[in-house]
């Protein structure tokens, strides 16, 4: 049952993005951000827990902002300018002191030094994102050693009706602004990264939180 697997490896378009999500931004708030609310909220429950530094790849509207204790610095950066007009009228109206900067920025390069974050954490972007691999590597490469990389995503599945129309859906991606297929080993690229947490969260499992610990800084 491989047959489908090059959808897996279909590559999104930065500008298809970019046109998509700037379609999203008016609405995305009330309809995506509500069904994706309860695996932010979890994320960022452990993050809290932590101390620092912490660098949100994808940071959209905005919604996580508010959320993160205030002893955290936050930097944000996503590529829709529109929706970082969102995220910044979101900081200014709810006075959120602690987050320090929102920049327009490809996750695929980051305008930031090696080791620059105590937590680095990517939500509901590693299938938006045309470079994935690129993506986790860069996510590694600014997490302090010691500290922790989290990712919440969408991994697809080859077995049952969500399989069947994950891949009857998988054509659409550049509309859609996502990869409805999606496969796990995609960010499990860098040996620096320890798995140490994996768990599907609610609604019905659909996404998935991992949690990994930089043991380490490649040469």
């Amino acid at each position: 049952m491989k047959s489908h697997k090059p959808a897996v490896v279909a590559h999104m378009h930065e500008d298809a993005i970019k046109v998509a999500y700037r379609r999203w931004a008016p609405v995305y708030d009330h309809t995506f951000g509500k069904v994706a609310a309860e695996g932010r909220r979890h994320a960022v429950e452990m993050i809290n827990q932590s101390t620092g530094r912490v660098l949100e790849v994808g940071v959209g509207t905005g919604l996580s902002l508010p959320d993160y204790k205030r002893s955290l610095e936050i930097v944000g950066i996503d590529l829709s300018t529109e929706m970082l007009e969102k995220a910044r009228e979101r900081v200014a109206e709810e006075g959120l002191s602690n987050v320090t900067g929102l920049h327009e920025m490809d996750a695929g390069e980051l305008k930031f030094a090696n080791e620059s974050f105590d937590t680095v954490v990517a939500m509901y972007v590693m299938t938006v994102v045309p470079d994935p691999e690129k993506v986790m590597k860069e996510l590694a490469r600014v997490c302090k050693t010691g500290g922790e990389v989290m990712i919440v995503n969408h991994f697809s599945t080859e077995e049952g009706v969500r399989g069947w129309v994950e891949r009857r859906m998988a054509p659409f991606g550049d509309k859609l602004g996502w990869r409805p297929v999606f496969d796990v080993d995609r960010v499990m690229v860098c040996p620096e990264l320890k798995l140490e947490d994996k768990r599907a969260l609610r609604p019905m499992g659909i996404f998935t939180m991992m949690r990994f610990r930089k043991t380490h800084q490649p040469s």
